[in-house]
């Protein structure tokens, strides 16, 4: 390794390396892009393409589940090639056109199709990304790092609905439709400058670690394996974000006051993730991924018997601190599992058997709502967590 190399991979900041740190701001933009249009996009499928409850909560089912097909493969391919800085740059680019171009859509089905090229790049660059922050972290440090960049890519979270707040109070005058337009094409502008800092400031770091010989690999492991099926059981209870604004706009809030609590929601999860990461390192991620599956429980909870006004703001805080641990925790925790020359394909795995379930979850959430209500589409959620928080017990620390 050069020297250049050596100094780099040292460099700290705010107790982390400096690959972390910008991988973090990236998120950040990203973020903030796709935080833009996702609060407006229950009310764009529902209020200006006029699709009914089930068709769009399988639309929104379908973005999310999209991403995670792909991600278990694009991780076997950057541990393969030890070069994840490339796979992270053309996800993130195909993201950015695909969010921009969301203003020309007409229908569900031209919506669906870039909505799915964005869910295409996030799974080009999940995995690599991941197993670049992981092989970026300092040993037995991995769940501050992750903790990091998750704080960093939900204070984008938070900002982006901020931004959309303001460009919707600027615009109020023109047509709703013609706002959101406005809105969709201003979104690319953060993913255009995220793509600046990967080319110009991140590095690779897949090549600094020596390839051992593979022996078995983790994803054999029966702690892993119970681990993956537990994700499975909660990904089914895991309904899209637009389950909670629909829930607000039944209760009468206006759809600027949905991306408040939407702001909320993501407030708290950037206030909780970088220190739940940090005590993950000492208090145990096993132990923290089964309480996030019990919060989850109340969460949904929450959603399903909120009428007033403080119960839907415990609902909302409640909901940020589960994604908080579930979206941080968990990648950390197969990280550490994972050997040094599958870290992708590992993390990949976690992301995949994740997306793969989600997609139904939200799509019987739909057809609860439609044929019954949303409550009972919240129960149905409460029943799945409670059921992934008792098979937590059933994984073994280690094989």
């Amino acid at each position: 390794m050069e020297n250049g190399e050596k100094g780099e991979t040292g460099r700290k900041i705010f107790g982390i390396s400096w690959n972390v740190f910008l991988l973090g701001i990236v998120s950040f933009l990203n973020d903030m892009s796709s935080e833009m249009i996702n609060p407006i996009v229950p009310s764009y499928l529902t209020n200006v393409l006029k699709e009914g409850q089930l068709v769009s909560g399988s639309v929104m089912g379908a973005i999310e589940s999209m991403s995670s097909l792909f991600k278990v493969a694009f991780g076997y391919v950057s541990d393969h090639f030890r070069k994840r800085k490339a796979f992270v740059f053309a996800g993130y680019a195909l993201s950015t056109l695909a969010k921009g171009t969301l203003a020309f859509t007409r229908s569900w089905w031209d919506f669906l199709s870039l909505r799915a090229l964005d869910r295409v790049g996030k799974g080009i660059r999940t995995a690599p990304r991941d197993a670049l922050i992981a092989e970026s972290s300092e040993k037995g440090k991995s769940g501050k790092s992750f903790g990091f960049h998750r704080m960093m890519d939900t204070l984008g979270a938070v900002a982006g609905p901020l931004a959309a707040i303001a460009v919707l109070e600027l615009l109020k005058d023109l047509p709703k439709e013609t706002m959101y337009r406005y809105v969709f094409l201003l979104s690319a502008v953060p993913g255009l400058i995220s793509l600046l800092v990967i080319v110009l400031f991140v590095r690779d770091r897949g090549s600094e670690v020596k390839k051992k010989i593979k022996g078995i690999s983790a994803l054999r492991g029966r702690s892993l394996q119970l681990f993956l099926a537990v994700v499975a059981i909660g990904a089914l209870g895991r309904y899209s974000y637009a389950f909670t604004l629909w829930k607000a706009q039944e209760l009468g809030f206006t759809v600027v006051q949905g991306i408040a609590f939407y702001a909320l929601f993501n407030l708290i999860y950037a206030l909780s993730a970088y220190p739940l990461g940090v005590v993950s390192d000492s208090f145990g991620k096993k132990r923290l991924i089964t309480i996030g599956f019990a919060v989850a429980a109340l969460a949904s909870l929450a959603f399903a018997y909120a009428k007033d006004l403080p119960t839907l703001m415990g609902a909302f805080v409640l909901y940020g601190i589960y994604i908080a641990i579930e979206d941080t925790i968990p990648r950390a925790y197969m990280a550490d599992l994972a050997g040094e020359h599958e870290k992708g394909t590992v993390i990949g795995a976690y992301h995949t058997v994740f997306g793969v379930f989600v997609f139904p979850a939200s799509v019987i959430a739909g057809w609860l709502w439609q044929t019954r209500s949303l409550e009972l589409a919240f129960l149905y959620s409460t029943l799945m967590n409670a059921l992934a928080f008792v098979m937590m017990f059933f994984v073994p620390e280690s094989d």
